[in-house]
C-alpha cells in the first residue's frame, strides 16, 4: 500500500451500525403491526369456526377454518343449521343494507362536494362584508363535537317528518362541512388568478368562470374531497342508528350492530358478526387501495398537513 492510500485510510471516518436507520424500521414495523394486526384477527376470527371461537385463542391462524360464518351472514344458511353450528341463527339483509349505504354515501357525496366547493369558492374568491370573520366563526365549528349537534338536529328532522327517510340520514352533512369547505378553500387560493381574470375579460360571469375554468381545475381536490366524504358516510353509525333504524332505509354498519345484539344464547355472534364486518369494509377498502395515491397527493398539494 502506497503512502498516499494509507494517509486517505487514516483520515476516512470509520462506519459504524446505522443504529438511527435501524430504529426507524423497526419502529415502522411496530407501528405497521400495530395497524395491521385488528383487521388480521378480525379475518381469522371470521373464518374460525363458530364452535371453536374460544378454543385456542393464541393461535394467529383461523381455528377449523371454514366459510360458513359468512354464508349465515348472507342468509345462505337456514337458521335451524346456524344455530346447530354454534352461531345465533340471524341474518342481515346484506343486498338491502348495501343499496341503502350506497344510497345515503351518494346523496352525502354528490350534495357535500358541490355546496362545499360553492362556499369555498366565495370565501377564496369573493369579496364581501365580513369574509374573512365569517369564515372564522364558520371554522369554528371544527371545535364543535359532532355529538352536542345530535339532539337539535334529530329535532329538526323529526319536525319535517323525515324519520326514516333517507332524506333524514343525508340531512346533517348533505349542504357541506367546515372540514370540506376548509380544504376545498386552501385548494382554491392556489389556483392562479391570472387563467381567472382572462376568463373574465373574455366575458365570464363569477359563476362561469367557477363552472367551466376553477372547476375543471381542482377535479383533484373535488375528488379526494368526494372519496373522504364516501368513507367517512359509508361508516358512519350513530346517526343511521338514531333516525333509520326501519330495515327499509337501514344501511350496514347499522345492520351490523343490530345483527350484534340478536343474539339468544346471550353471547355476541362473533364469528358471524366478523364475517359480516369483513364483507362490509372491503368496498372502502378497495376504494382507498386504488385511489389512496390521489389523496395523499391532493392534501400535500394544498399545503394541509
Amino acid at each position: 500500500m502506497t503512502t498516499s492510500a494509507r494517509v486517505q485510510n487514516a483520515y476516512r471516518p470509520k462506519q459504524g451500525f446505522p443504529w438511527g436507520k435501524t430504529f426507524a424500521w423497526l419502529a415502522m414495523a411496530l407501528l405497521l403491526f400495530v395497524t395491521l394486526f385488528p383487521f388480521w384477527w378480525m379475518i381469522r376470527t371470521a373464518l374460525t369456526a363458530p364452535k371453536a371461537v374460544f378454543l385456542e385463542t393464541s393461535s394467529l391462524l383461523p381455528v377449523q377454518a371454514t366459510l360458513i360464518n359468512f354464508q349465515r351472514v348472507l342468509g345462505l344458511v337456514d337458521p335451524a343449521t346456524a344455530i346447530a353450528l354454534g352461531g345465533s341463527g340471524q341474518s342481515i339483509n346484506f343486498a338491502r343494507a348495501i343499496i341503502n349505504s350506497v344510497i345515503v354515501s351518494v346523496l352525502v357525496v354528490a350534495g357535500q362536494t358541490t355546496f362545499s366547493a360553492m362556499a369555498a369558492y366565495a370565501f377564496a374568491r369573493l369579496r364581501f362584508p365580513f369574509r374573512d370573520g365569517l369564515f372564522a366563526i364558520y371554522i369554528a365549528a371544527l371545535m364543535v363535537p359532532g355529538i352536542v349537534t345530535t339532539i337539535p338536529n334529530f329535532i329538526l328532522v323529526r319536525q319535517l317528518n323525515w324519520l326514516n327517510t333517507f332524506a333524514g340520514i343525508a340531512a346533517p352533512t348533505f349542504l357541506m362541512t367546515p372540514f370540506a369547505v376548509f380544504f376545498l378553500r386552501q385548494f382554491f387560493l392556489g389556483v392562479n388568478r391570472e387563467v381567472e381574470e382572462a376568463a373574465r375579460i373574455d366575458g365570464a360571469t363569477i359563476w362561469g368562470s367557477f363552472i367551466r375554468v376553477v372547476v375543471p381545475m381542482t377535479i383533484p381536490a373535488l375528488t379526494t374531497l368526494a372519496i373522504v366524504t364516501l368513507i367517512g358516510t359509508w361508516n358512519n353509525y350513530l346517526w343511521p342508528l338514531i333516525v333509520g333504524s326501519d330495515e327499509s332505509v337501514r344501511v350496514l354498519t347499522v345492520a351490523l350492530g343490530i345483527f350484534r345484539s340478536q343474539t339468544p344464547q346471550g353471547s355476541p355472534d362473533w364469528t358471524g358478526l366478523m364475517a359480516g364486518t369483513t364483507l362490509a369494509i372491503i368496498p372502502t377498502f378497495i376504494i382507498f387501495m386504488l385511489l389512496g395515491r390521489k389523496i395523499l397527493d391532493s392534501i400535500q398539494f394544498t399545503g394541509f398537513k
